[in-house]
C-alpha cells in the first residue's frame, strides 16, 4: 500500500471517529424530554452520523485496499454529507439565535415569551395540531412531578431562588405576573392579577393540566430546545471542522495517490 494510500486510511479513520459525537448528540437531544415530545431534529441527526460512519468505512476500505472507484465514490459521498452537515448548522443556529427569555426581579429563574422566538420555531410550535400532542406527552413525562418530588422547598424563597429549566419555569407554575401564592412547586393560589396575562386564566392546579395550555409553556419548550441544540453544536462544529480538514488533506492524498499509480504503471511498462 503506498503512502497516499496510508494517509488516506488513517485520515478516514479519523473521520470515521468524527461520526461517534455527531451521534452521539443526536442520541442526546433524542433522550431530552421535551425533544421526545417535539419529534424536531431527533434521529436525522443520528442518521446522519451513522451515514458519515459508512462512508469512513468505505473510504478506508478503499484506501487500505488501493480501491480507487470506492475511494471516488467516498470523497464525493463525503462532501455531500460535510455539506448536509454544515446547512443543519447554519439553520440550527439561526433558528435559536435569540432565547425569549425575561429577568424576574428576585428570581434566580427565568420566565419565557413566544414573541422572542424565531418564526419558524413558533410556527412549528404554535400549531394547533402539533401542540395538542407535545402537551400530551409532556403532561405524561413527568417533568413537573420531578420538580414536585426533587429536593424539598419548605418555604417559596428557597423556591425562588432555584435555578429551573425554562419547561419548569413556565409549564409547573403560573407567570409571576398574576400574582399566585407559592404553596409548593406545583400548587399556587389566591391570584393577585389575574387580568395581567391571558396565562393566568390558563392556569390550573390540576397536576394533569398545570400551565401545559398556556402561551409562556410553548415558549419554555423552545427555550429547552434552544440550550440543548446549542450545547450539541459545539460538538457539531468541532466534528465538521474536523470533517472539513481530513477531507480536503485526503483529496490531496487521493490526488497523489492517482499519481503515484499512473507512475508505477508507466514505469512498469517503460520496463
Amino acid at each position: 500500500m503506498s503512502l497516499s494510500n496510508n494517509i488516506t486510511a488513517i485520515l478516514n479513520f479519523i473521520s470515521l471517529l468524527c461520526s461517534v459525537p455527531i451521534i452521539g448528540a443526536g442520541i442526546w437531544l433524542a433522550s431530552k424530554p421535551d425533544n421526545q415530545c417535539l419529534h424536531l431534529a431527533r434521529w436525522p441527526l443520528v442518521i446522519l452520523g451513522f451515514l458519515i460512519l459508512l462512508v469512513s468505512l468505505a473510504g478506508f476500505v478503499g484506501a487500505f485496499w488501493n480501491r480507487q472507484c470506492l475511494l471516488a465514490i467516498y470523497l464525493f459521498a463525503m462532501a455531500t454529507l460535510i455539506v448536509i452537515l454544515i446547512i443543519f448548522l447554519v439553520f440550527a443556529f439561526v433558528v435559536t439565535r435569540s432565547d425569549g427569555s425575561v429577568e424576574v426581579p428576585g428570581r434566580a429563574y427565568k420566565e419565557y415569551y413566544l414573541s422572542g422566538f424565531s418564526g419558524w420555531l413558533r410556527h412549528y410550535v404554535g400549531d394547533g395540531s402539533n401542540w395538542g400532542r407535545i402537551r400530551v406527552c409532556l403532561s405524561e413525562s413527568g417533568v413537573c412531578e420531578k420538580l414536585s418530588r426533587g429536593q424539598p422547598y419548605i418555604t417559596a424563597d428557597q423556591y425562588f431562588q432555584t435555578h429551573l429549566s425554562p419547561l419548569q419555569s413556565v409549564c409547573c407554575k403560573p407567570p409571576t405576573v398574576c400574582g399566585f401564592v407559592y404553596e409548593n412547586p406545583t400548587v399556587w393560589v389566591n391570584p393577585s392579577n389575574v387580568a395581567s396575562d391571558p396565562d393566568c386564566i390558563a392556569w390550573s392546579n390540576d397536576q394533569s393540566l398545570l400551565c401545559y395550555n398556556c402561551q409562556s409553556c410553548k415558549a419554555g419548550m423552545l427555550g429547552n430546545l434552544r440550550q440543548e441544540w446549542r450545547k450539541a453544536n459545539i460538538a457539531l462544529i468541532i466534528a465538521a471542522v474536523v470533517l472539513i480538514w481530513v477531507y480536503v488533506i485526503g483529496c490531496s492524498a487521493f490526488k497523489n495517490a492517482q499519481t503515484e499509480d499512473l507512475f508505477r504503471r508507466y514505469k512498469q511498462g517503460y520496463t
